[in-house]
């Protein structure tokens, strides 16, 4: 029995050898084949075109661990240390190259300011003169110069405002003498349109309530005062400077559109404007760029220029830097009284308001005035 189990398994392994080696590679090939194929290339490697130094490393973001690189300390260090070289140090402020501040009357009878011995000169690199019929204006623009620290300080107007007046001035009288009047023109119209919103014209409209001061009496309203002020500078420039035209307030009491001036009332404003000496429209400019009226200016040229002698008021009080001040600011005036003042804001403007029209009135007047 035993014989004839062994004779079958030896009858069955050897007699089909070849069945029995493809069962067994079968079972043994793997059980995965390759959805799709593609060629090999060979990576191409480019030239270096970047200049300078190379990037810094990048370094991992903290969400990916603990170990994030983190400059050291004496990276840090180091960091600081260029960007402290990078950076330049600001240069300390030249000292002015002049001594001494002098003025010396020329022989053809202007006044010049002298650094030493070198003439202050106006931005078209032309020697800046002062008529001799103005000292006091000469002896001004020399005390601008003589408190300066350093030389940076002449490139800022608000440091040399009688220096780039009078420039301005001579500016204008040049531009005279050689026949143009771009300069002059300018103003005019630049006079021309603070004309139709004049500060002086506007009027708040009358309030319906009464208000009474401390000891019970009727208090003046802002639209009464501004009526007030208006009113004596008009007369002035209606009898004096402009006889015969008529002025009217620009704003209604009902209405928030401006009414315009009469064209005759334009046209002779605008001809006596054009017509004046260069002191005095130089001087009539800055009077209205400060006090936002071109009545308010006229009325402080008229009564302070030398040009304008027989229309001042001889043994009167004139017309100064107070009142100016007050017909321009009248409305803030008021809202200050009532409310208070803002520090660092209302009283330096009032205080540069004053600067700008006492170089006004230094700018035309002259040695009688």
């Amino acid at each position: 029995m035993v014989r004839q189990v062994v004779t079958s398994f030896l009858r069955t392994s050897v007699g089909r050898p070849q069945q029995s080696k493809l069962t067994a590679a079968r079972y043994n090939a793997p059980r995965s084949r390759a959805i799709y194929s593609s060629t090999f290339k060979a990576a191409i490697a480019q030239p270096i075109t970047a200049h300078g130094p190379p990037p810094k490393a990048p370094s991992p973001a903290p969400e990916f661990g603990e170990r994030s690189a983190q400059p050291t300390k004496s990276e840090e260090a180091q960091e600081s240390e260029k960007q402290s070289r990078s950076l330049k140090k600001p240069k300390p402020l030249k000292k002015r190259f002049w001594k001494d501040v002098d003025v010396q009357k020329k022989q053809g009878g202007d006044y010049q300011v002298l650094l030493d011995k070198r003439p202050v000169r106006t931005p078209q690199k032309s020697v800046l003169s002062v008529p001799s019929t103005k000292p006091h204006l000469a002896h001004a623009i020399a005390l601008e110069w003589d408190v300066m620290n350093t030389a940076q300080q002449a490139l800022k107007n608000h440091m040399i405002p009688l220096t780039s007046l009078t420039a301005r001035a001579a500016d204008i009288a040049e531009e005279d003498a050689a026949g143009t009047s771009n300069t002059r023109d300018q103003i005019v119209t630049t006079a021309m349109r603070y004309l139709e919103t004049d500060t002086l014209l506007c009027w708040v409209p009358q309030s319906e309530h009464v208000e009474v001061d401390e000891n019970g009496q009727k208090r003046e309203t802002l639209r009464e005062a501004q009526m007030r002020v208006a009113s004596d500078i008009i007369a002035f420039l209606g009898t004096k400077v402009w006889p015969g035209i008529e002025i009217v307030p620009v704003l209604d009491e009902n209405s928030i559109f401006p009414a315009s001036q009469s064209q005759a009332t334009k046209d002779i404003i605008k001809q006596w404007v054009h017509g004046l000496e260069a002191h005095d429209l130089a001087a009539l400019e800055r009077g209205i760029l400060a006090s936002k009226s071109l009545l308010v200016a006229v009325r402080l040229v008229a009564e302070w220029s030398g040009n304008f002698r027989l229309l001042q008021r001889q043994g009167q009080k004139r017309f100064g830097i107070e009142e100016a001040a007050e017909a321009s600011s009248l409305e803030v005036q008021w809202q200050t009284d009532m409310w208070g003042e803002v520090e660092d804001t209302h009283d330096v403007d009032k205080e540069d308001l004053r600067r700008q029209l006492g170089s006004v009135i230094l700018l035309v007047s002259g040695e009688s005035s």
